[in-house]
């Protein structure tokens, strides 16, 4: 058996492929829901009721979306310039300190800002905090050919430490009775409901608006030429005249300040304040909606409503019916491996002797 290089992708088939990815992957998950002696139909029912089925499951799923879009968002603008950035996480929390320390910390400075002002520089410093901690790996590799998924990956741990620190430090909040939290944002600076009585809030335009800007970008822009090209191919897109250093530490500080970015969010929309528990890994989760996105922002948006909405499910189902919550993450870690593999095969043909 070979692998034969197709002279042409055929559209249909590129539209086609994760639908018979997800089809497959909900397959093989019914074989193991099957296997814990569950029925298989009243699962995935379950299931689709959980992150779907009302105005509050709904609103739930959009709540996880947020996070995971962005994050999305920041590996497959990486991603597509050959930047593997595995440091949305520490990137986040960074996006979250930077954003706590300018929103929260505010009464202690004695700058007299309006809140609208305010909640702008308070993004901005997010999207900085996240900018910043990204451009280090990325100079790293484009000069010295460092492997940025080492020294990104290794920073996630460096930020929590220091994210530790802070929180039991300068940032701790006196009126938490010992709970290692940050102080809390102004009430101004919080993000408003979409919904009342629910939690989704009013990030889940902005990031789809992000989600839209970056998908612009990518498309009609010289810089979205030059990351497309410098991630086919970098040494040929250098000789014929694209600056690859520039692009790469331009896509470094986008693809950081779209994970600072979802810090700063997820405190003003839905915690207030920063804990270490904040993000359940939303910043690896970015990476496998990105993968099943194909790399294309739009995408981005729907994956993430779809991994949330399974995330979300499988809570209720579990309490339901009693299959263990990993189920969800067997289904998502599936669906990555069945699109990377059915991509695979709209770029190939297999051949056999």
């Amino acid at each position: 058996m070979r692998l034969e290089k197709r002279h042409q992708g055929s559209p249909l088939a590129l539209l086609l492929a994760p639908v018979g990815a997800v089809l497959f992957t909900l397959l093989v998950s019914a074989l193991l829901v099957w296997w814990a002696g569950a029925s298989v139909a009243q699962t995935y029912g379950l299931l689709l009721r959980g992150g779907f089925g009302s105005v509050f499951a709904l609103s739930e799923t959009f709540t996880r979306a947020i996070p995971l879009m962005l994050t999305g968002l920041a590996a497959a603008v990486a991603f597509r310039a050959r930047l593997f950035n595995i440091g949305a996480e520490g990137q986040l929390y960074m996006g979250a300190l930077a954003a706590v320390a300018v929103g929260g910390l505010h009464g202690g400075t004695g700058w007299d800002l309006p809140a609208p002002l305010l909640f702008v520089l308070m993004l901005l410093a997010a999207a900085l905090a996240g900018a910043l901690l990204l451009l280090g790996p990325a100079l790293l590799k484009a000069r010295l050919g460092v492997d940025e998924v080492v020294t990104t990956l290794l920073l996630n741990f460096v930020v929590l430490l220091l994210v530790s620190l802070m929180l039991d430090g300068p940032m701790k909040d006196p009126t938490a009775m010992g709970w290692p939290q940050s102080v809390a944002l102004m009430g101004e600076l919080e993000l408003s409901k979409l919904v009342e009585q629910t939690r989704v809030h009013s990030g889940l335009l902005m990031a789809i608006a992000l989600a839209v800007a970056v998908w612009a970008l990518m498309s009609y822009t010289v810089l979205g030429f030059d990351i497309r090209a410098t991630g086919a191919n970098a040494r040929a897109a250098a000789f014929a005249g694209v600056p690859v250093t520039r692009t790469v530490v331009l896509v470094a500080m986008l693809s950081g300040a779209l994970a600072g970015l979802a810090g700063a969010i997820e405190v003003a929309g839905r915690t207030s304040y920063l804990t270490l528990d904040m993000s359940p890994g939303y910043g690896y989760s970015g990476i496998v909606i990105a993968m099943l996105a194909g790399l294309h922002p739009l995408g981005v948006a729907a994956a993430s409503v779809f991994v949330a909405g399974v995330l979300v499910g499988a809570d209720s189902m579990s309490r339901a019916i009693g299959v263990p919550t990993y189920i969800a993450d067997v289904i998502v870690a599936a669906s990555l491996i069945s699109v990377l593999v059915a991509t695979l095969l709209t770029q190939y043909r297999v051949r056999w002797k």
